[in-house]
């Protein structure tokens, strides 16, 4: 793509990310999520691919329509209570529609069949923008929702995101579409949470966009997309495949690593407010996503493959590292000992 092109889409994308969190009226908020929308659709399908324009026209559709079901939802609250400010989206139905849309736009279940398609017709660095950057405008609206919406219903969402990005995840040999499934999981844990404890949400919100950045950044520079290549990458950059099992695990949630942080801080929110079989079940069926976890560990660097693979091996290069790289995987590894200092701001 030409240079100037890309900064234009990428300005433009800035530019939508920050009209959308930053604003107060529903309908600017609109146009800064269709800001966004308009922006990735040229990053997603730039490779003239059949599977990225497929992915294209799915994530055009599927955003069309909840971001009308934003739209209707407003509408509907100003009519009734004549208030476009959103935090005092009041009216039971408007309430109810919004957090569909906000599924929708999300990705979560039952409205989650559109992004493990989008993600695997994408580029590595296009599928980055989708797991992180294009979930903040949603993320940020519910952020400000978050004290009207329905408890039981954000409750279901996320016990059936947690449960279904586990177990769709299982059989899965395409990295991006693990990553996606990941993505629904850790968005049920952020959707637990919010009704009770937005802030805490937010955090493990920040925190997972820093791991999946690691990841898919490491991925990016390995070259690799499926777990085939995978099992070969440890010959081309072995240190970064050693820190690549790291934030795999901690993308788990396993201690001592940075991505159990939320899961403990969220479990202790959910026992504090007599939700603890709710904290059971979450706990439980998020065993399901450290199965394809351990299992890309196992891939990157844990032990040869058992069985002979059709790739070559190839060769370590020069300088395969970033900076960015180096910091954000350090992060995403060791800033639980800081747990005590983020508990007092949370």
């Amino acid at each position: 793509m030409d240079p100037q092109a890309n900064l234009i889409f990428i300005t433009s994308l800035l530019l939508g990310t920050t009209i959308a969190i930053s604003s107060h009226h529903w309908a600017v908020a609109w146009a800064g999520l269709e800001i966004n929308t308009l922006a990735i659709l040229p990053l997603i399908s730039k490779s003239h691919h059949p599977r990225a324009i497929e992915a294209a026209t799915k994530y055009f559709l599927t955003q069309a329509a909840a971001s009308a079901l934003v739209l209707f939802s407003s509408t509907i609250n100003a009519w009734q209570t004549g208030q476009w400010d959103i935090t005092q989206l009041t009216h039971p139905t408007s309430c109810l529609i919004l957090t569909s849309a906000i599924a929708m736009k999300l990705g979560l279940v039952p409205f989650h069949f559109w992004f493990p398609e989008v993600l695997q017709g994408s580029p590595l660095t296009t599928g980055l923008l989708l797991s992180t950057v294009m979930k903040l405008p949603p993320m940020a609206l519910l952020y400000m929702t978050s004290h009207s919406l329905n408890p039981t219903l954000l409750t279901t969402l996320a016990l059936l995101s947690v449960a279904l990005g586990g177990w769709m995840g299982l059989n899965q040999t395409q990295i991006r579409k693990i990553l996606a499934f990941s993505s629904i999981s850790h968005l049920g844990w952020m959707m637990v949470i919010i009704a009770y404890n937005p802030k805490l949400s937010l955090l493990n919100f920040y925190l997972y966009v820093v791991m999946t950045t690691a990841v898919f950044l490491t991925l990016n520079t390995a070259k690799v997309s499926k777990l085939s290549t995978l099992m070969t990458a440890w010959t081309k950059t072995p240190a970064l495949n050693a820190m690549l099992l790291l934030t795999l695990l901690s993308l788990a949630g396993l201690p001592p690593l940075t991505g159990f942080l939320p899961k403990w801080f969220i479990i202790q929110e959910l026992t504090k407010q007599d939700m603890a079989p709710t904290a059971t079940l979450i706990a439980l069926l998020s065993l399901l996503s450290l199965f394809f976890y351990l299992r890309l560990a196992y891939c990157t660097t844990i032990t040869l493959p058992p069985h002979t693979t059709n790739h070559m091996k190839q060769w370590r290069t020069g300088k395969p590292t970033s900076i960015m790289i180096a910091i954000l995987t350090t992060m995403s590894v060791m800033l639980l000992p800081i747990s005590p200092m983020i508990l007092t701001t949370v």
